[in-house]
């Protein structure tokens, strides 16, 4: 193929390419975009959720085709001691909807193939075929990185259809009366319709193991303790995000090949849940928007956009070396229930990842959920990664 044959190529197929490739076929249809996807499908097999207010009203309309599932009644959380309803609405992104609107767009230019070698000048797959491109941006995922401080949420869900009614009107985002044993444990669950929901197993983690069978296990256990019988698995999905704690993000920058990066390979999602869909959208309005399209150019924006977003959240990296290094595994639990008796307002700006100076100071005053001393020790970002 000639240079001329794409304007970008964006390597993966998940959320930040998948909606960069979307926001560009509308603002930008006489780009060229192609997509390489290792299965040819975008998105794999995963839910995105989201509250109301953490993307603004016409982010939201934007995607309403790939967001099948809103609950306008807000959400649930349970812990020890704390039970309560809160009524920020909220949204879910399936997989299949965002392949669905994404992949007609695409047509011929979403390739199925595995990226063995990414440049400034375009991929090589696995087949070596050789696809070239003004600009690229490399968004695979997270790769393993010495310059990050990373705890993880791992998660395995199974969506069931059961034989009656689960009697659910809302989503529960934590229900954290299970057994904790040594991490953060709850389980979250969305109604779907009157017989069919979500439930997922989630452990925040010193370490990105997934024990599938456990996890599926417990899934399994949770189910039978709500007097729940499952006619059929209608489908699974598992995830392992990264929670930042602290790191070098210009060492993280200067590692691999110089070029663009998006999504979790850019370190942009928030630090204390893993989530990435806020930046992933901010990403795609972002791109959407550039003047410069080459490799080039498109590296020097996100380079800077990252390093602007890991300054702007310090404060997250405090709250979770807080709760993965000051609270003892066990004890994580407490940590979040504090957090969740505070205003809901000021929850709502945090998962936004827009929390005020008065909502930091406010989650930092009062009887800490953690020993004094062990929680003085973190209060200092070092800017290096993972030491053993």
């Amino acid at each position: 193929m000639s240079a001329a044959d794409h304007d970008l190529i964006l390597v993966g197929g998940g959320l930040a390419s998948s909606l960069i490739a979307w926001r560009l076929a509308i603002d930008r249809p006489e780009l060229r975009v192609a997509v390489v996807e290792r299965d040819g499908r975008l998105g794999g097999k995963h839910t995105w959720s989201f509250f109301d207010g953490d993307i603004s009203s016409e982010d939201r309309a934007w995607l309403e085709p790939a967001t099948p599932h809103r609950w306008t009644g807000g959400y649930e959380i349970y812990f020890p001691g704390l039970s309560r309803a809160l009524a920020t609405p909220y949204n879910s992104m399936t997989s299949d909807r965002l392949h669905e609107a994404v992949a007609p767009l695409l047509g011929d230019r979403l390739i199925t193939g595995e990226a063995v070698v990414v440049s400034p000048e375009g991929v090589t797959l696995a087949d070596q075929t050789t696809l070239k491109a003004r600009g690229v941006i490399d968004a695979r995922g997270p790769a393993p990185t010495p310059h990050l401080d990373l705890g993880w949420q791992l998660f395995l869900g199974r969506t069931v259809r059961l034989t009656q009614p689960h009697g659910l009107t809302r989503p529960t985002i934590m229900d954290a009366t299970v057994a904790q044993g040594d991490a953060y444990r709850f389980v979250y669950l969305l109604p779907f319709d009157e017989r069919t929901v979500l439930v997922e197993d989630t452990y925040y983690v010193d370490g990105p193991r997934l024990d599938r069978e456990t996890l599926r296990r417990r899934v399994d256990e949770y189910i039978r303790s709500r007097g729940w019988t499952v006619e059929a698995v209608v489908e699974e999905e598992e995830g392992v995000l990264p929670i930042a704690l602290d790191g070098d993000i210009d060492a993280f920058w200067a590692e691999g090949a110089p070029v663009a990066r998006a999504g979790l390979s850019a370190a942009l999602f928030h630090p204390t849940t893993g989530y990435s869909l806020l930046d992933a959208v901010a990403t795609a309005r972002l791109i959407a928007a550039a003047d410069d399209m080459s490799s080039a150019g498109l590296r020097t924006l996100m380079e800077a956009r990252s390093k602007q977003v890991w300054a702007e959240r310090a404060f997250y990296r405090l709250l979770d070396r807080m709760l993965f290094r000051a609270a003892k595994p066990k004890d994580r639990w407490r940590v979040m229930r504090r957090f969740y008796g505070l205003s809901e307002p000021l929850v709502r700006r945090f998962y936004a990842g827009r929390s005020t100076a008065l909502d930091k100071a406010r989650i930092l005053t009062g009887k800490p959920p953690v020993p004094i001393h062990r929680a003085l020790r973190q209060l200092r970002e070092t800017g290096r990664g993972r030491t053993a």
